[in-house]
């Protein structure tokens, strides 16, 4: 904005103004004792620049873009631990509370999920407790442990918000008003919560059903007196009655229906844990419909995992003189995987994803070592493969015809 402008510039001006009786020469008493002036305001038209930048949410550094975020209530999502999944031998042996090493970090159990499996977190912030799996070592004595072992991340951790993804949320705040359970105010908070990554909000989602379909006629009504009447456990009996009645009265509904689909931050399907704590963030299952998560009052929201769709390439492939299918088989599988996560990665945004023939082999092809490429099937159909609404491509194999 001010890159014209210099110290040479602002001084020559300034003699400018210097009456020209009088020796204005390089090395003059007037001269030496304008420059020092000059450079000053040099840098200050520097800072200047700065601040002007420093203003806008378009060219804010990290530090001032977190203020102009937090005009709009907006703050970066911090670093969140992961959570894993680690089996210890003998199943009988009790971890909680105990501490593991694994490659750079540290777990701890937090607390028993089956027979010899424990509920691990992450000492360390970040995605760096993703990156472990295999054998623990203990760093706590455990009295008859044999073997402790990381086997799955199932909420995986995630760094502090990068900068660029906090200014797309600040720039998305002017676009989209969240409030009071829409879609936009579902998709800020469930993006937010630590693990998760694509989320699809789906309101009504039950709206097929119709309530004037569920209210009991006569012959409904001999049959749930005479269930209610026989040999049943307390709990089911309330159950049924609860839901006989509700029918019978009309007030069953559609409205207030959500479904909330996810992917966690590795845009994988997410584990049953991730989905749990979603759940008791959003509507806690004891009191659904009731506000007592973020969800309004009235609505009754379910959580799930988008679908993973198993995917298998089979190919033909003409390698260059050198190379061949054994020594280029992992580059390979690694394009093919990374395409299949640009397309989890957009799921969020489509209505359904599309794996393409076409954008398999181009990528591919561009591997060093590989000629040409031909007659790709996927899932053993050749051609592209569509999938729907709430699945999405998860990559299996990659073989050669």
């Amino acid at each position: 904005m001010y890159e014209e402008i210099s110290a040479e510039g602002i001084l020559n001006r300034m003699l400018s103004r210097v009456s020209d009786k009088l020796d204005k020469r390089e090395g003059s008493v007037i001269a030496d004792s304008l420059s020092p002036a000059a450079l000053e305001l040099t840098a200050l038209y520097i800072e200047l620049e700065r601040v002007i930048r420093e203003s806008f949410g378009d060219t804010a550094s990290r530090e001032f873009l977190i203020l102009r975020c937090k005009e709009r209530g907006i703050s970066p999502y911090p670093a969140e631990k992961a959570a894993a999944r680690g089996v210890f031998t003998p199943k009988t042996v009790d971890v909680t509370g105990k501490r593991f090493s694994i490659g750079e970090v540290n777990f701890i159990a937090v607390k028993k999920i089956d027979d010899g499996a424990y509920l691990l977190e992450c000492e360390a912030a970040g995605k760096i407790g993703n990156r472990f799996f295999g054998a623990m070592i203990p760093i706590d004595y455990v009295e008859g442990l044999e073997r402790a072992e990381l086997t799955e991340i199932l909420i995986p951790g995630e760094d502090e918000e990068d900068t660029e993804d906090l200014r797309k949320r600040y720039f998305a705040s002017f676009e989209e008003k969240a409030f009071g359970g829409n879609v936009s105010d579902y998709l800020g908070k469930i993006g937010g919560i630590a693990g998760v990554g694509g989320v699809k909000v789906t309101s009504c989602w039950n709206k097929d059903i119709k309530p004037a379909e569920m209210i009991p006629n006569s012959d409904t009504d001999t049959w749930v007196k005479s269930v209610l009447s026989s040999d049943l456990s307390d709990k089911v009996k309330g159950w049924l009655s609860s839901v006989y009645n509700a029918a019978k009265n009309e007030k069953l509904t559609v409205g207030g229906s959500v479904l909330v689909t996810v992917l966690n931050s590795n845009y994988d399907p997410p584990s049953e844990e991730l989905l749990k704590k979603i759940k008791e963030e959003v509507d806690p299952a004891a009191y659904s419909g009731e506000g007592l998560g973020f969800a309004p009052i009235g609505h009754m929201v379910k959580v799930r995992g988008a679908e993973g769709v198993s995917i298998n390439f089979k190919t033909n492939i003409t390698f260059e003189e050198g190379y061949s299918w054994e020594n280029l088989r992992q580059q390979i599988e690694k394009t093919a995987e990374g395409y299949l996560l640009e397309l989890r990665k957009s799921w969020a945004d489509l209505t359904e994803l599309t794996v393409r023939v076409s954008q398999i082999e181009t990528r591919i092809l561009s591997v060093k070592g590989v000629a040409d490429i031909s007659s790709t099937v996927v899932n053993g159909i050749a051609d592209n493969l569509v999938l729907g609404e709430y699945q999405v491509p998860v990559f299996n194999s990659i073989s050669v015809l």
